[in-house]
């Protein structure tokens, strides 16, 4: 499947409701983690809404962090989420959950539906 393709369906997941932003990343990768979908959900089930309800890392970047530390062995993790990090902020304006939302602000910066498909794509830079 190509990227484009799993950000669309990680994307359309969000939208429906069908799973979380963590969750919808993670399934977008179901093929490539050697979990099955109970595990992966439960895996992610905590991170909705910026990990525990609290707003704060968006949990589609989470999710992304997460694949890319699977895809990679756990190799070079760390250096790899800063990277994803900087380039999530710079594609969205945010890497907090509440900020991406305009909760303080009134602004979205970015719906989550945005930041899923977002997420899904920086695994593939």
């Amino acid at each position: 499947m190509k990227l484009e393709e799993r950000a669309e369906q990680a994307s359309n997941w969000k939208k429906t409701g069908t799973y979380n932003c963590t969750q919808s990343v993670l399934m977008a990768f179901k093929d490539e983690l050697g979990m099955d979908e109970e595990k992966i959900l439960e895996l992610g089930a905590g991170f909705a809404a910026g990990m525990g309800c609290m707003e704060s890392t968006c949990g589609a970047l989470i999710g992304a962090v997460m694949v890319r530390g699977v895809k990679s062995g756990g190799q070079g993790t760390p250096r790899l989420a800063r990277e994803m990090l900087e380039k999530f902020r710079e594609k969205t304006g945010a890497v907090l959950c509440k900020d991406l939302k305009g909760r303080d602000t009134g602004k979205v910066l970015c719906p989550c539906e945005e930041c899923v498909r977002n997420a899904v794509m920086l695994i593939g830079e």
